[in-house]
């Protein structure tokens, strides 16, 4: 089996858009989920974008934010 190099940018991409789906779904707004993660709803929106590389810290905050498990934010 041939190896093949991980794409950041396509993952990252991915994880934003799972949040975006999982926030919408829930009818949290950006400046919601800003407020239940103690961020303003600049740097949200920059990630929901794809523009910030999360750290494991952020994307465990936005999980417990939305009350879901990491593992749906990295599907």
């Amino acid at each position: 089996m041939k190896w093949q190099q991980i794409d950041k940018t396509k993952i990252i991409k991915k994880i934003a858009s799972n949040v975006v789906a999982i926030r919408k779904e829930k009818g949290i707004t950006q400046s919601e989920l800003a407020r239940l993660t103690d961020k303003d709803r600049q740097n949200i929106h920059k990630f929901e974008k794809a523009q910030t590389n999360p750290s494991i810290e952020y994307l465990i905050e936005i999980a417990n934010a939305l009350e879901i498990n990491l593992t749906e934010i990295l599907k």
